[in-house]
């Protein structure tokens, strides 16, 4: 009999409340909270979310998608909340309060993320 090695499939959040920015934040002190920023209408977004999926999940972090076509205003409130340009695909580490790493594109990788908890 074949045995399949069990692959832990990504727990994502939906960020799709601006309320949700301060919880993040407020959440960051305690444990560190990932965004996702992903743009159903971009390839290069699309091929990354496949390859952020496939990669072993950060048990240590908690992580939000949010859909920035649809939720235009909450990307927005990223960007001035937590100080950080706007760029899609883009991911942002929130730690202590504060984002503490973020990357766009092709320089999306979770062991950056892994690296820095």
């Amino acid at each position: 009999m074949r045995k399949f090695k069990k692959i832990e499939v990504m727990d994502w959040i939906a960020l799709n409340d601006v309320n949700q920015l301060e919880e993040i934040k407020q959440k960051s002190f305690e444990r560190a909270q990932v965004i996702f920023k992903h743009s159903i209408r971009c390839n290069i977004s699309s091929m990354i979310l496949n390859r952020i999926e496939r990669e072993k999940t950060l048990p240590n972090a908690d992580f939000y998608y949010l859909d920035l076509i649809r939720y235009r205003d909450i990307s927005k409130g990223v960007e001035i909340f937590f100080n950080v340009e706007h760029e899609s695909p883009q991911i942002l580490l929130i730690q202590g309060g504060k984002c503490t790493y973020h990357e766009s594109h092709y320089g999306i990788m979770l062991d950056e993320i892994a690296d820095r908890l």
